[in-house]
Protein backbone atom coordinates (compact mmCIF):
# COMPACT_ATOMS: atom_id res chain seq x y z
CA UNK A 1 0.00 0.00 0.00
CA UNK A 2 1.32 3.48 -0.80
CA UNK A 3 -1.18 5.42 0.80
CA UNK A 4 -3.48 4.57 4.04
CA UNK A 5 -5.34 7.05 4.55
CA UNK A 6 -8.24 7.18 7.44
CA UNK A 7 -11.19 9.01 8.99
CA UNK A 8 -14.19 11.14 7.44
CA UNK A 9 -16.43 10.73 4.44
CA UNK A 10 -19.69 11.87 3.03
CA UNK A 11 -21.49 12.32 0.08
CA UNK A 12 -21.53 16.37 -1.01
CA UNK A 13 -23.87 18.02 -3.02
CA UNK A 14 -22.74 21.36 -4.86
CA UNK A 15 -24.57 24.02 -5.81
CA UNK A 16 -24.63 24.55 -9.33
CA UNK A 17 -25.25 27.82 -9.04
CA UNK A 18 -22.04 30.51 -7.68
CA UNK A 19 -22.92 33.01 -5.53
CA UNK A 20 -25.92 32.16 -4.42
CA UNK A 21 -26.56 31.19 -0.75
CA UNK A 22 -28.93 28.48 0.80
CA UNK A 23 -31.74 30.90 1.19
CA UNK A 24 -31.83 31.23 -2.61
CA UNK A 25 -33.08 28.90 -5.17
CA UNK A 26 -30.34 25.92 -5.99
CA UNK A 27 -29.83 22.52 -7.94
CA UNK A 28 -27.41 20.43 -6.70
CA UNK A 29 -24.60 17.84 -8.16
CA UNK A 30 -23.93 15.06 -6.34
CA UNK A 31 -20.19 13.58 -5.20
CA UNK A 32 -17.98 12.65 -2.87
CA UNK A 33 -16.24 14.13 -0.13
CA UNK A 34 -14.65 14.06 3.21
CA UNK A 35 -11.01 15.40 3.79
CA UNK A 36 -8.96 12.28 4.15
CA UNK A 37 -11.46 10.76 1.82
CA UNK A 38 -10.90 13.08 -0.51
CA UNK A 39 -6.36 12.77 0.25
CA UNK A 40 -6.59 9.19 -0.79
CA UNK A 41 -8.67 9.98 -3.88
CA UNK A 42 -6.01 12.84 -5.04
CA UNK A 43 -3.20 10.09 -4.31
CA UNK A 44 -5.17 7.51 -6.66
CA UNK A 45 -5.61 10.05 -9.89
CA UNK A 46 -1.83 11.05 -9.47
CA UNK A 47 -1.23 6.53 -9.59
CA UNK A 48 -0.35 5.64 -6.36
CA UNK A 49 -2.28 2.53 -4.59
CA UNK A 50 -4.36 4.50 -2.01
CA UNK A 51 -6.83 3.02 0.00
CA UNK A 52 -9.53 4.58 2.66
CA UNK A 53 -10.72 3.24 5.61
CA UNK A 54 -13.78 4.37 6.79
CA UNK A 55 -17.21 3.10 7.64
CA UNK A 56 -20.60 4.12 5.72
CA UNK A 57 -24.25 3.72 6.03
CA UNK A 58 -26.05 0.96 5.10
CA UNK A 59 -27.81 2.87 2.71
CA UNK A 60 -28.16 3.82 -0.92
CA UNK A 61 -25.64 6.92 -0.40
CA UNK A 62 -22.75 4.36 1.32
CA UNK A 63 -23.06 2.38 -2.16
CA UNK A 64 -22.96 5.59 -3.96
CA UNK A 65 -19.76 6.23 -1.96
CA UNK A 66 -17.99 2.66 -2.58
CA UNK A 67 -18.74 2.73 -6.01
CA UNK A 68 -17.50 6.11 -6.77
CA UNK A 69 -14.66 6.00 -5.36
CA UNK A 70 -13.94 2.31 -6.71
CA UNK A 71 -14.16 4.29 -9.93
CA UNK A 72 -11.33 6.85 -8.99
CA UNK A 73 -9.38 4.02 -8.27
CA UNK A 74 -9.20 4.07 -4.83
CA UNK A 75 -8.85 0.73 -2.79
CA UNK A 76 -12.16 0.55 -1.26
CA UNK A 77 -11.08 -2.82 1.02
CA UNK A 78 -11.27 -0.61 4.04
CA UNK A 79 -14.70 1.03 3.67
CA UNK A 80 -16.70 -1.00 5.90
CA UNK A 81 -20.49 -0.61 6.47
CA UNK A 82 -22.64 0.36 9.96
CA UNK A 83 -25.88 -1.68 10.02
CA UNK A 84 -28.69 0.68 10.32
CA UNK A 85 -26.52 3.22 10.37
CA UNK A 86 -26.72 6.89 7.69
CA UNK A 87 -24.00 8.33 5.40
CA UNK A 88 -23.39 11.62 6.48
CA UNK A 89 -23.98 14.45 3.98
CA UNK A 90 -22.43 17.67 3.45
CA UNK A 91 -24.10 21.07 0.77
CA UNK A 92 -22.36 23.48 0.00
CA UNK A 93 -23.10 27.22 -1.65
CA UNK A 94 -20.57 28.46 -3.72
CA UNK A 95 -21.16 32.00 -2.25
CA UNK A 96 -18.38 32.79 -2.73
CA UNK A 97 -16.73 30.18 -4.75
CA UNK A 98 -13.27 30.74 -2.73
CA UNK A 99 -14.70 29.29 0.38
CA UNK A 100 -18.09 28.43 -0.16
CA UNK A 101 -20.85 27.91 2.99
CA UNK A 102 -21.37 24.59 3.94
CA UNK A 103 -24.24 22.52 5.99
CA UNK A 104 -22.94 19.26 7.59
CA UNK A 105 -25.83 16.84 8.28
CA UNK A 106 -23.83 14.48 10.28
CA UNK A 107 -25.65 11.89 13.10
CA UNK A 108 -24.03 11.98 16.92
CA UNK A 109 -22.39 8.66 15.89
CA UNK A 110 -21.58 8.78 12.31
CA UNK A 111 -20.33 5.23 10.79
CA UNK A 112 -16.70 7.32 10.24
CA UNK A 113 -16.44 7.39 13.95
CA UNK A 114 -16.84 3.66 14.85
CA UNK A 115 -13.70 2.85 12.96
CA UNK A 116 -11.69 0.02 15.24
CA UNK A 117 -8.18 -1.06 15.49
CA UNK A 118 -9.54 -4.86 14.18
CA UNK A 119 -10.49 -3.20 11.00
CA UNK A 120 -7.27 -3.09 9.32
CA UNK A 121 -4.40 -5.62 10.21
CA UNK A 122 -1.45 -4.13 11.69
CA UNK A 123 0.97 -5.30 9.05
CA UNK A 124 -1.06 -3.11 6.84
CA UNK A 125 -0.68 -0.24 9.06
CA UNK A 126 3.18 -0.73 9.81
CA UNK A 127 4.04 -1.88 5.77
CA UNK A 128 1.86 0.82 4.55
CA UNK A 129 4.49 3.60 2.76
CA UNK A 130 2.34 6.51 4.13
CA UNK A 131 -0.29 6.48 6.75
CA UNK A 132 -2.35 9.75 6.75
CA UNK A 133 -4.06 10.78 10.14
CA UNK A 134 -6.81 13.82 9.86
CA UNK A 135 -7.09 15.73 13.17
CA UNK A 136 -10.92 15.51 12.48
CA UNK A 137 -10.71 11.68 13.19
CA UNK A 138 -9.42 12.28 16.81
CA UNK A 139 -12.36 13.75 17.85
CA UNK A 140 -15.22 11.13 18.21
CA UNK A 141 -15.87 7.73 18.97
CA UNK A 142 -13.47 4.74 18.31
CA UNK A 143 -11.76 5.65 15.35
CA UNK A 144 -10.01 8.39 17.51
CA UNK A 145 -8.25 5.79 19.67
CA UNK A 146 -7.36 3.61 16.62
CA UNK A 147 -5.86 6.22 15.01
CA UNK A 148 -3.69 7.11 17.75
CA UNK A 149 -3.06 3.04 18.05
CA UNK A 150 -1.86 2.83 14.61
CA UNK A 151 0.47 5.81 14.55
CA UNK A 152 1.71 3.85 17.34
CA UNK A 153 2.47 0.89 15.39
CA UNK A 154 4.55 2.39 12.70
CA UNK A 155 7.55 3.81 15.07
CA UNK A 156 8.96 6.53 12.85
CA UNK A 157 8.59 3.76 9.71
CA UNK A 158 7.67 5.41 6.32
CA UNK A 159 6.00 8.56 6.44
CA UNK A 160 3.00 9.16 9.33
CA UNK A 161 1.52 12.26 8.37
CA UNK A 162 -0.92 14.72 10.32
CA UNK A 163 -3.70 17.02 8.75
CA UNK A 164 -4.46 19.06 11.75
CA UNK A 165 -7.14 19.69 9.33
CA UNK A 166 -9.59 21.33 12.52
CA UNK A 167 -13.32 21.33 12.19
CA UNK A 168 -14.38 23.24 15.21
CA UNK A 169 -18.20 21.47 15.01
CA UNK A 170 -16.26 18.46 15.77
CA UNK A 171 -14.98 19.56 19.24
CA UNK A 172 -16.37 20.41 22.36
CA UNK A 173 -13.61 23.51 22.19
CA UNK A 174 -10.07 24.37 21.16
CA UNK A 175 -8.37 23.08 24.16
CA UNK A 176 -9.78 19.72 23.50
CA UNK A 177 -8.71 19.64 19.65
CA UNK A 178 -5.09 20.85 21.06
CA UNK A 179 -4.49 18.34 23.64
CA UNK A 180 -5.42 15.71 20.88
CA UNK A 181 -3.66 17.07 18.13
CA UNK A 182 -0.28 16.77 20.43
CA UNK A 183 -0.58 13.43 20.79
CA UNK A 184 -1.21 12.33 17.92
CA UNK A 185 2.00 14.88 16.66
CA UNK A 186 4.43 13.54 19.10
CA UNK A 187 3.23 9.72 16.75
CA UNK A 188 4.02 12.03 13.46
CA UNK A 189 7.05 11.98 11.11
CA UNK A 190 5.04 15.01 9.02
CA UNK A 191 2.45 17.64 10.15
CA UNK A 192 0.57 19.66 8.07
CA UNK A 193 -2.06 23.10 8.75
CA UNK A 194 -3.16 26.02 7.81
CA UNK A 195 -2.48 28.98 10.15
CA UNK A 196 -5.53 28.53 12.31
CA UNK A 197 -4.95 24.96 12.72
CA UNK A 198 -1.40 25.69 13.55
CA UNK A 199 -2.35 28.21 16.34
CA UNK A 200 -5.19 25.49 17.46
CA UNK A 201 -2.20 22.85 17.95
CA UNK A 202 0.79 24.45 18.70
CA UNK A 203 -0.59 28.32 20.00
CA UNK A 204 1.42 30.37 17.22
CA UNK A 205 -0.76 31.77 13.73
CA UNK A 206 3.13 32.88 12.62
CA UNK A 207 4.47 30.37 10.00
CA UNK A 208 7.59 30.24 11.55
CA UNK A 209 6.61 30.12 14.87
CA UNK A 210 4.70 27.21 14.53
CA UNK A 211 7.46 25.45 12.44
CA UNK A 212 9.60 25.78 15.24
CA UNK A 213 7.18 24.23 17.86
CA UNK A 214 5.88 21.56 15.77
CA UNK A 215 9.85 20.42 14.97
CA UNK A 216 10.55 20.66 18.62
CA UNK A 217 8.29 17.91 19.16
CA UNK A 218 10.04 15.38 17.04
CA UNK A 219 8.38 16.05 13.56
CA UNK A 220 11.01 15.39 10.68
CA UNK A 221 8.93 17.87 8.43
CA UNK A 222 6.75 20.80 8.84
CA UNK A 223 4.59 22.65 6.36
CA UNK A 224 2.63 25.65 7.34
CA UNK A 225 -0.34 26.44 4.44
CA UNK A 226 -0.25 30.23 3.70
CA UNK A 227 -3.26 30.41 1.52
CA UNK A 228 -2.18 33.25 -1.09
CA UNK A 229 0.97 33.28 -0.47
CA UNK A 230 1.85 29.67 -0.74
CA UNK A 231 3.69 26.97 2.00
CA UNK A 232 6.14 26.78 4.01
CA UNK A 233 8.40 23.72 4.74
CA UNK A 234 10.71 23.32 7.67
CA UNK A 235 13.14 20.86 8.97
CA UNK A 236 15.94 20.80 11.44
CA UNK A 237 18.32 21.52 8.99
CA UNK A 238 16.15 24.25 6.13
CA UNK A 239 13.42 25.67 5.34
CA UNK A 240 11.91 26.90 1.86
CA UNK A 241 8.67 29.50 0.78
CA UNK A 242 7.26 27.59 -1.76
CA UNK A 243 4.84 30.51 -3.74
CA UNK A 244 1.23 29.78 -4.44
CA UNK A 245 0.30 29.04 -7.98
CA UNK A 246 -2.45 31.33 -9.44
CA UNK A 247 -5.63 29.42 -10.73
CA UNK A 248 -9.29 30.24 -11.58
CA UNK A 249 -11.25 29.18 -8.27
CA UNK A 250 -14.23 26.99 -9.01
CA UNK A 251 -14.91 25.90 -5.57
CA UNK A 252 -12.24 26.43 -3.13
CA UNK A 253 -13.72 23.02 -0.95
CA UNK A 254 -11.18 20.71 -0.82
CA UNK A 255 -8.58 22.55 -1.91
CA UNK A 256 -6.53 21.53 0.97
CA UNK A 257 -7.33 18.06 0.71
CA UNK A 258 -5.82 18.21 -3.11
CA UNK A 259 -2.82 19.83 -1.15
CA UNK A 260 -2.25 16.55 0.90
CA UNK A 261 -3.10 14.47 -2.18
CA UNK A 262 -0.12 16.05 -4.12
CA UNK A 263 2.45 16.12 -0.94
CA UNK A 264 1.77 12.85 -0.36
CA UNK A 265 2.82 12.34 -4.15
CA UNK A 266 5.79 14.46 -3.28
CA UNK A 267 6.73 12.30 -0.27
CA UNK A 268 6.39 8.73 -2.10
CA UNK A 269 8.27 10.80 -4.78
CA UNK A 270 11.43 11.14 -3.25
Amino acid sequence: MDVLSIGRVSVDLYAAEAGVGFDGEQTFTKSVGGSPTNVAVAAARLGHHAAIVTKVGDDGFGSYVRARLQGWGVDTSFVGTQPGGQTPLALAALKPPETPQIAFYRGPAAPDTTIDVSDVPADVVRESRLLWISQGSLAQGTTADACLAWMGLRNGAGHTVLDLDYRPALWPGRDAARARAQEAIARATVVVGNREECDVAVGSSDADAAADALLEMGVALAIVKLGADGALLATADDRWLIPALPVDVVCGLGAGDAFGGALCHGLLSG
